[in-house]
């Protein structure tokens, strides 16, 4: 079967609706995304949307366990059949695979970032998933769903790292030294959104903090469904900020290592989630008063020396 070729302006389109998702939700990548040469620019938002679409999936309060689980095979068996060639008219599944193959992204890494999501799905037979919000907006019973920071790490890897590896690849790398880099910047990444998104995460019935963490500092996940007292997270998310604040390491090494033209790309995302994470210590690891986050003045400072560095 000879693969189906979209048309350029059905391939302009789609980018063009790729590139609208990332732009209102993507609250960090989409700056630093502005920072890219074009054509590598629109591959990485249609990553995104593909990413994002995975995530509204598996987040449907609306859906149950199974109903989310069946969608999001549905919704990669028809990224499948459009890698295999089959006509689609789904924006996002046209801009991914002629991204994929420009950039000769593996279907592996695509497929691993859904896998990510799905963990976390409930799973009726192991029991072990955290489960939605309910419909009646009851408080949804909280599970740890990661027992060590290694078991954590491997759905970072799927969530984060395995983001890392796709985007170097649009970006250009050569030496495979990167792609352990790439894996550990996503590591900072991810980390840095669990201790942000503490007090969110709980609302949904979603524990990341590793249990043998909560226990160590005497904490228990019930405690966040009440009224948490910063003062008693505080010892705790500090030891996740520092696990992070190494894994930033690999990403200032990164850099060097990536096609010019990207490089100031991975110094805006690196320095944006960075701040964040020390804007969220500044405030004394305190994630439970309001959401943390950067201003758009804060980010468009970063981007400001991100296209200082690009003309240079």
């Amino acid at each position: 079967m000879i693969p189906w070729t979209p048309a350029p302006a059905q391939l302009t389109m789609a980018y063009s609706v790729c590139r609208g998702i990332t732009r209102a939700n993507a609250k960090n990548f989409y700056y630093a995304f502005l920072v890219l040469p074009k054509r590598k620019r629109q591959a990485l938002c249609a990553v995104y949307a593909f990413m994002r679409r995975c995530d509204d999936i598996t987040d449907d309060p609306n859906l149950s366990p199974e109903e989310r689980r069946y969608k999001l095979d549905t919704w990669l068996d028809a990224l499948h059949r459009a890698q295999q060639g089959e006509p689609t008219d789904d924006p996002i599944l046209l801009a991914l695979t002629d991204a994929q193959r420009r950039y000769t992204i593996p279907a592996g890494l695509l497929d691993e970032l859904a896998m990510g999501t799905a963990m976390d799905v409930v799973d009726p037979e192991a029991g072990t998933h955290n489960a939605p919000p309910s419909a009646n907006g009851a408080a949804p019973a909280l599970t740890i769903q990661y027992q060590t920071f290694d078991d954590l790490k491997v759905y970072c890897y799927r969530v984060a790292s395995v983001v890392g590896l796709v985007c170097i690849h649009v970006f250009g790398y050569r030496d495979p030294a990167a792609e352990t880099l790439a894996e550990q910047c996503g590591l900072a990444f991810q980390l840095t959104n669990i201790i942000r998104d503490v007090k969110e995460d709980a609302a949904m019935g979603r524990v990341y903090l590793p249990e043998e963490d909560l226990a160590k500092f005497d904490l228990s996940a019930a405690e966040l469904l009440s009224a948490p007292d910063p003062a008693r997270f505080r010892p705790l998310l500090a030891l996740e900020a520092d696990r992070a604040r190494q894994f930033y390491q690999a990403g200032d090494q990164l850099i060097p290592y990536i096609s010019e033209d990207s490089q100031p790309a991975l110094w805006v995302l690196v320095n944006i989630y960075r701040q964040l994470l020390e804007k969220i210590a500044e405030r004394q690891y305190d994630v439970f008063s309001g959401k943390v986050s950067l201003t758009v003045s804060e980010k468009l400072r970063v981007l400001g020396k991100g296209f200082l560095q690009r003309l240079t």
